[in-house]
């Protein structure tokens, strides 16, 4: 089943999406009643990197012991189809394909195999990365860093999905969630150690290899096999 959220003029509603309508008391049409928005309201985005060899790889960094992570906050998110806007403080915005879990209930020190009992669901995140500002918070952090959606798949085996984005149509990443170095259920297990989770917050698995610039004008879609589409384009900041 795939749960969304919709605005509409009654306010935000969260239903089960199917062929375009959203059903809850009522059905609504997106793009006609409304639009999506990010399919959770998360307190947080726990977000690790580092999480696949070929970035390690690509990116000259060092295989870590245990899941590397920072903290998005709730004003990063943006949903699907809403625009990026470029931030004004950097010339090197970057996007990053990730497959993100949503929490189902209040939860804490979780053992690997009690995971799936506390998931609602799968998403996809794209990373957004202000890449040549000072410390993570800075590059990572800031408002529209976030975009999450389209929705929440329910029924899904997170540890073997084909992904791939494309930038203008131009293929740019391509792999499976058979690579993580920590699977899913391992990366909310170790977070949970850290961290109470509430309802709504999202835990995102990281980048595959190949995330890079975009520029305004440029349209990401980061794709999750039997998960959706996430799509967003890149705008000038007064946009």
């Amino acid at each position: 089943m795939r749960l969304a959220r919709i605005e509409t003029s009654d306010g935000p509603v969260t239903g089960e999406y199917e062929d375009g309508h959203v059903h809850a008391d009522e059905t609504y049409e997106v793009g006609v009643d409304g639009e999506l928005l990010p399919p959770c309201e998360p307190s947080a985005l726990y977000c690790v990197g580092r999480n696949y060899a070929e970035t390690l790889d690509q990116m000259d960094y060092e295989r870590p012991e245990e899941p590397d992570f920072f903290i998005k906050p709730p004003a990063s998110l943006l949903g699907h189809e809403e625009p990026i806007a470029y931030p004004e403080f950097t010339n090197e915005l970057t996007y990053a394909g990730e497959l993100a879990a949503v929490i189902d209930e209040p939860c804490h020190d979780l053992a690997v195999d009690e995971v799936p009992e506390v998931v609602r669901g799968y998403t996809i995140m794209n990373d957004v990365d202000a890449l040549d500002q000072q410390g993570r918070t800075a590059r990572k952090a800031f408002d529209g860093s976030g975009p999450l959606g389209p929705w929440i798949e329910t029924d899904i085996d997170p540890t073997g999905i084909d992904m791939w984005t494309d930038v203008n149509d131009e293929r740019r990443q391509d792999a499976n969630t058979e690579l993580m170095l920590f699977d899913p259920y391992e990366v909310v297990s170790f977070l949970s150690k850290r961290f109470t989770f509430r309802p709504g917050d999202v835990v995102a698995f990281g980048s595959p290899a190949n995330p890079g610039l975009i520029e305004p004008g440029d349209t990401v879609e980061i794709t999750y096999e039997n998960v959706g589409t996430l799509r967003n384009s890149v705008v000038d900041a007064e946009e």
